[in-house]
């Protein structure tokens, strides 16, 4: 029971994502809404009616943990990257940590006050809306915050998370890019700016075609081959480092590596590179998505906590988008700085995918790893300053 268990939850989290893209492709109205956002809700539905226990939690940690190393150098593999660009992302990152540090303070004067341990549940939750979860247990470990607390602080972040996707990958970027007018960076070349209009156009169209012919799969092993090759160099790395940095050094180290790789004409050119990478990404969305057991929540009894996370998140969007409106950053920039600073960078290509412009790759996972290195300073330095309100 146990192997045909594993065997049906491979096929589940592998095929669905084919299955969508095909109709998708089908019926106007299904892609409308988006690959990834049909994903998050067959993922939800899945993960809340599912009878499979154990089997499912080891798939789930296996299509999460493995397909983000292998997705992000297939997608960066095709990147353009122009020095034109760092001043902008310095900008957006600056914006971020200014955006959380105001949205917590904000939310711990209206909320905070009436939770036994609010300075340190603001402080966890500055360093998971800069960092990750990661950040998050390490400052859980720093402030000594109290154990149930630190799993209401989890449990309530899957809640969150599924809300804000929502509202971005809805209306949220439509929105943005409408009231910023400039979908892409003005200070694009002319060349950059006629590939990125490409890459736009064919991502509208199925990439899939084809990629079972002789020739596609060729194009796919070399593709996987390249891939492995970085995400080993990228692992032996790591080694060199203490293990509470595992997940900072390994984003950044293939990040580097992948942007290293993509001016070499070649690499840059394989074929099914950043569709190969995008099909993972989907996965990633299925199996993270089936991780959302409502029926663990208590809602009712951490209603404080759950207020002023929902406060931090999307007061936080909100100002990031002002300030960054003030500052002239386009839209995509905005949108994909928030969601690796309040999701990670794991979260960043999946939201390259659903706004259709793989140009914002890379000031995502940039900011991603700076919002890693800096996130345990950050929230620790926050959990002191809303002490002494």
């Amino acid at each position: 029971m146990v192997i045909l268990n594993s065997i049906l939850l491979i096929l589940f989290y592998t095929l669905t994502p084919a299955l969508v893209i095909h109709l998708c492709n089908r019926y106007k109205w299904i892609g409308a809404i988006g690959p990834i956002m049909v994903l998050y809700g067959i993922g939800i539905l899945f993960g809340n009616i599912s009878w499979m226990g154990e089997e499912m939690a080891v798939a789930q940690d296996i299509a999460t943990s493995a397909t983000i190393p292998l997705a992000l150098p297939m997608m960066l593999f095709s990147s353009r990257f122009t020095h034109k660009e760092m001043g902008m992302q310095l900008m957006v990152v600056v914006s971020c940590f200014l955006s959380v540090a105001i949205a917590v303070v904000g939310g711990y004067l209206l909320l905070g006050h009436h939770m036994e341990e609010g300075p340190k549940v603001g402080g966890i939750i500055s360093g998971m809306y800069t960092g990750g979860t990661p950040n998050a247990a390490a400052i859980q470990q720093m402030l000594s915050i109290e154990e149930s607390t630190y799993t209401l602080i989890n449990s309530y972040d899957i809640v969150i998370s599924f809300l804000y996707f929502a509202f971005l990958f809805t209306v949220g970027i439509r929105l943005f890019r409408r009231l910023y007018g400039e979908r892409t960076h003005v200070n694009l070349s002319d060349n950059d700016r006629k590939a990125l209009e490409r890459d736009i156009s064919q991502s509208k169209q199925n990439p899939y075609q084809g990629i079972w012919q002789k020739s596609g799969l060729l194009a796919m092993l070399k593709v996987i081959a390249v891939t492995l090759g970085v995400v080993v160099i990228s692992i032996l790395h790591t080694l060199l480092y203490p293990e509470e940095w595992f997940m900072t050094v390994l984003i950044l180290t293939l990040t580097t590596l992948s942007i290293a790789l993509s001016f070499v004409r070649p690499i840059r050119e394989l074929r099914y590179s950043y569709d190969m990478g995008m099909y993972l990404i989907y996965i990633f969305s299925l199996a993270i998505a089936s991780m959302a057991d409502f029926s663990n929540l208590d809602i009712a009894g951490g209603l404080y906590q759950l207020g002023f996370m929902t406060f931090a998140v999307f007061v936080s969007l909100t100002i990031h988008a002002i300030l960054c409106r003030i500052m002239r950053i386009n839209a995509d920039s905005m949108v994909i700085t928030s969601v690796a600073f309040i999701n990670s960078p794991p979260f960043v290509p999946m939201a390259v995918g659903a706004m259709n412009n793989r140009k914002v790759l890379i000031t995502g996972l940039s900011a991603g790893v700076i919002g890693y290195a800096l996130g345990n300073y950050f929230g620790v330095l926050m959990a002191k300053l809303l002490s002494l309100l």
